[in-house]
């Protein structure tokens, strides 16, 4: 289109030059009507150059303007198509967020809850005590535990693991030092730091007293017991920060746990309980083997008697075959005697003349 443009200029240029030297020519003082006609011929050429120019210039526009405008029509069909794409994926996306907003809407609301519950320490001590309860039911069988259970002295522990002896039967309770161990790590210097760490360790040493004074009975509990700590933050900041209190608590038989610690434990008696099964099953294997050869005993003390009563019954068997054979050999012999009236009987065999 741009060259059809320059030819135009370039024909419309050359038009103006012509007439220019026309206008000189009539001026001219030696101007002849040759160079006037010549001049009027050349300028007719190009008027018609120049219309069919147009035409071509015009024709090649119409084509230009068609396919820009099909151009055009395709780059907005692409461009909606595009847009629309991006619409629905948008919408996707927003819907996406919108599920994952009421997520952390309801995760909120749960976290708020959860904080409700550890504010108050009775709903924080019922939370401990459900948290211990679902770990021990998910490890243990059903007749290896109690929860609630009264001991002899009248106390009652939160959870109460039958194993037989030894070690005996292990009480765990669960402890929540929440409000100390949050002044502990909310503490910004040294001195408030220091005043956390000594409360939450008189916190957590009367817990191990009472436990130690409750829950280990000799005669009807194991030797040691199992506090339970509901947070594992919790039970490894004791462990750090309180060294010399974790040492005391072992001194004492009472052993923290935190939900991974208590889970490896409750394994372990898991473990042991299968194997107390096991050698009990055996020792009631190994009764019932000795009741069975006792009865083989017996079976092969029947069995000889009888072969004795078999043995006698042969010999008499053969017993009464002999006598069989000598009465039929007699009843021959008599069967053979001939009686006659002039003779005198016979002797039988064994009678007398």
């Amino acid at each position: 289109m741009a060259i059809d443009t320059l030819l135009l200029l370039i024909l419309l240029a050359a038009v103006i030059i012509l007439i220019l030297r026309q206008l000189r020519s009539r001026n001219a003082p030696n101007g002849d009507a040759e160079t006037l006609a010549e001049l009027r011929g050349q300028l007719a050429q190009l008027a018609t150059q120049s219309g069919a120019l147009q035409q071509t210039v015009a024709s090649a526009m119409q084509e230009s303007e068609g396919r820009l405008g099909t151009r055009l029509e395709q780059s907005l069909r692409d461009q909606n198509e595009r847009t629309n794409r991006s619409l629905t994926g948008m919408a996707e996306k927003l819907a996406v967020i919108d599920k994952a907003n009421e997520h952390i809407s309801a995760l909120s609301g749960q976290v708020t809850d959860l904080q409700n519950i550890l504010s108050n320490k009775q709903a924080r001590g019922s939370f401990g005590e459900v948290q211990l309860e679902n770990l021990v039911r998910d490890a243990l069988p059903d007749s290896a535990y109690s929860f609630q259970h009264t001991l002899g002295n009248g106390r009652r522990v939160d959870c109460f693991i039958d194993m037989p002896s030894p070690p005996g039967a292990i009480c765990i309770d669960s402890k929540f030092p929440l409000e100390s161990y949050r002044a502990l790590a909310a503490a910004a210097d040294e001195a408030a730091r220091t005043t956390a760490r000594r409360a939450m360790e008189a916190d957590v040493k009367k817990h191990i007293g009472d436990i130690a004074e409750r829950y280990i009975i000799p005669g009807e509990t194991a030797a040691s017991a199992i506090m339970f700590l509901p947070s594992e933050a919790v039970h490894a900041e004791i462990n750090l920060q309180l060294p010399k209190l974790v040492e005391e608590s072992r001194r004492k038989r009472v052993y923290m746990a935190g939900p991974d610690n208590l889970m490896l434990l409750l394994h372990t008696v898991r473990a042991i309980l299968r194997d107390a099964r096991m050698h009990e099953a055996a020792g009631l294997i190994q009764a019932e083997v000795d009741k069975m050869m006792q009865d083989v005993g017996r079976l092969d003390e029947r069995i000889r008697k009888l072969a004795t009563h078999f043995s006698q019954a042969e010999k008499d068997i053969e017993d009464i075959q002999t006598s069989t054979r000598k009465i039929t050999s007699r009843g021959g012999r008599i069967t053979q005697i001939d009686v006659s009236e002039d003779e005198a009987p016979p002797v039988l065999p064994g009678q007398p003349d």
